[in-house]
């Protein structure tokens, strides 16, 4: 069974820095796309970052210089640093996985529950 477990949102303020991680389980870890997205209330869910198993590390334009993917496979997890974080970055974030090189929402094959992340003004 596999699971998408994220953690390290929380509450910050406009400026500040928060590191999000996603340990998953239950899959050949080091095969599969690793992507976040982001939910903001009353908004659909968009792409965020994007990590494949090949290579690359892709962004949107919205958190490109700001935020930063990484991974690691002897851990089994996905980071998502996020630095100048901006009061619009506020959304549910959340981890998901592609067994294949897409990156899109509907090529997602798992999905985490996600985490809140709050940026104050």
């Amino acid at each position: 069974q596999v699971q998408l477990v994220e953690s390290g949102g929380g509450l910050v303020q406009a400026g500040g820095s928060l590191r999000l991680s996603c340990a998953a389980s239950g899959l050949t870890f080091n095969t599969v796309t690793m992507a976040w997205f982001r939910q903001a209330p009353g908004k659909e869910r968009e792409f965020v970052a994007a990590i494949r198993y090949s290579s690359g590390i892709y962004y949107s334009d919205s958190v490109k210089g700001r935020f930063t993917g990484s991974r690691d496979d002897a851990k089994n997890t996905v980071y998502l640093q996020m630095n100048s974080l901006k009061p619009e970055d506020t959304a549910v974030y959340y981890c998901a996985a592609n067994r294949g090189p897409g990156m899109s929402r509907s090529t997602m094959d798992y999905w985490g529950r996600g985490t809140q992340v709050t940026v104050s003004s």
